[in-house]
């Protein structure tokens, strides 16, 4: 049996370093980016409970959500006490239940773990990467989703990063756990002389990261010679007045005054309701913005729209990104809403309770499930209007029908917080596991140009009312993630579980 250097250790010890692995793993993502922590994390949670009874074990992972998401999804009290007109001490209340609810899922997850393992060391070892990824998973869609921290997302920076293309965020998740998982494992094996074990198992998990930048110089996509120009603009416009009906003249002569001297470029984008106005009223500024506009430019802004729904018999509205010009055509209705930010749930029950339940443009509806890109010359553009980048198999199997990517913005709800980090790291994700090119823009940041490996080559600084120029260029082809997702990853995660649980390794090892 493996020895833990944390068996003798007091139980409140035992909660501190849980606490303190969850929170490092926010350290591995944007703005800090020390992606090396992530297998150091795992580690020191495998330290802790790999010898733990199930019910010690939901506990532990409990307290390694709590220390994962208090640390990382700061940003939501700003959204909440800011910008939701709530009350500090409502705002806190809010923020913890949310937390202490994220945390749960780590905890049952753990549990599982406990269950499934039983008490051999080498199965628990093995099941704790499969388990981890096949929570993250099921985070990501369960009401709705949550897909935020990521482990695999850091190493868009990382050495690991020539596996996205392949198996996407979460195959880059199971070798960071996995890995984390192995340096226990060799600790233990090398501490009882087992040399060669701890040989095989140190070079099968380097040979793993080595070929990380191998990978990464394979071209999985085409992209075009021809470059496209484009300017995008930032217009900083204040959180506070932005659905005001007296600024809304004033919102539109910045954007307007932003691109005078852009109108023939390619593609020009406007970030997130940029136009904060419905279609049906906004016929004279797209009238005008058409006007304006080169023989071969498109203009493509968010705009809210109002529609008639068949399925729904009613009248709806939606968050939405249109193209405008006369070589543009399309409008694409966003399909992942934002929980309480663009619909509230129980919305009978809650509304009118707090302000936060009340924020304006909180009743959109979700668009239809498959759209059409936008076009733009013979550019076909796919969007992701701002919480849906955060979904990797989504992103993919809509970029499997457009040559270049698109995403707009509004992280005013944000603030000056971790949270427009975390959203552009999850964007150059995308960008890398299609390799497509990315136009981001957002109101008041990061807008950004991102490359087919996830690069930034051009970017506007936070909180500044400024414009972005430069040239990007269409891809063509397909990366083996789109064409499968993580369904080859998750498949691997289901064997792992069905064959290594207790009937199949002995129970003493």
């Amino acid at each position: 049996m493996l020895s833990n250097p944390l068996a003798r250790a007091p139980r409140w010890a035992g909660a501190l370093v849980l606490l303190v692995a969850g929170a490092l793993q926010t350290l591995t993502l944007s703005p800090w980016q020390w992606w090396w922590l992530g297998p150091v994390s795992i580690a020191l949670i495998i330290a802790v409970t790999l010898f733990q009874s199930p019910r010690q074990l939901f506990v532990s992972g409990w307290l390694t959500g709590l220390g994962l998401f208090a640390s990382g999804v700061t940003w939501i009290y700003i959204s909440i006490s800011e910008h939701g007109n709530t009350s500090i001490p409502v705002a806190v209340v809010l923020m913890a239940l949310f937390v202490a609810g994220l945390g749960l899922v780590h905890g049952i997850a753990f549990w599982c773990w406990g269950k499934l393992a039983k008490e051999s060391t080498v199965r628990r070892l093995i099941l704790f990467p499969a388990v981890w990824v096949l929570t993250d998973w099921i985070r990501g869609w369960l009401l709705t989703g949550f897909p935020w921290l990521y482990l695999g997302t850091a190493h868009v920076d990382g050495p690991l990063a020539g596996w996205a293309p392949l198996a996407g965020v979460h195959g880059v998740t199971l070798i960071v756990t996995g890995t984390g998982a192995a340096l226990y494992a060799i600790y233990g094996l090398a501490r009882s002389r087992r040399n060669t074990a701890t040989g095989i198992l140190a070079a099968c998990t380097l040979a793993l990261w080595l070929a990380g930048p191998a990978l990464n110089r394979v071209p999985w996509t085409q992209v075009s010679d021809e470059p496209l120009t484009f300017a995008t603009m930032q217009g900083n416009i204040p959180q506070q007045i932005k659905w005001d009906p007296d600024f809304l003249r004033d919102q539109l002569v910045v954007y307007l005054g932003l691109t005078e001297e852009d109108w023939d470029r390619d593609i020009i984008l406007w970030p997130e309701t940029a136009i904060p106005i419905t279609q049906d009223e906004a016929g004279p500024i797209i009238e005008h913005i058409r006007s304006k506009l080169g023989d071969d430019s498109v203009l493509i802004s968010g705009i809210p729209w109002y529609t008639y729904s068949a399925d729904r018999e009613g009248y709806t509205y939606h968050n939405s990104i249109l193209a405008i010009g006369d070589r543009g055509d399309g409008v694409y209705h966003k399909q992942k809403l934002v929980p309480f930010g663009e619909y509230v749930p129980l919305e009978q029950w809650l509304r009118g309770i707090i302000g936060f339940f009340d924020l304006p443009m909180s009743s959109f509806s979700p668009g239809p499930k498959y759209q059409e890109p936008l076009a733009a010359g013979e550019a076909r553009l796919m969007p992701a209007i701002c919480y849906e980048v955060a979904y990797p198999d989504f992103v993919a199997m809509n970029a499997r029908r457009g040559n270049l990517l698109v995403t707009i913005s509004n992280d005013g709800w944000f603030g000056d917080s971790i949270g427009p980090h975390q959203h552009l790291q999850m964007a150059r994700m995308r960008a890398l596991e299609t390799s497509r090119y990315m136009l981001r823009g957002t109101n008041n940041g990061v807008t950004a140009v991102i490359d087919e490996k996830g690069q930034v080559s051009g970017r506007i600084p936070q909180f500044e009312r400024e414009l972005l120029r430069g040239e990007l260029h269409t891809a063509s082809g397909n990366t083996p993630f789109m064409l499968t997702g993580s369904w080859p990853v998750l498949t691997l995660v289901a064997i792992l579980i069905v064959f290594v649980r207790e009937r199949v390794i002995p129970k003493n090892r």
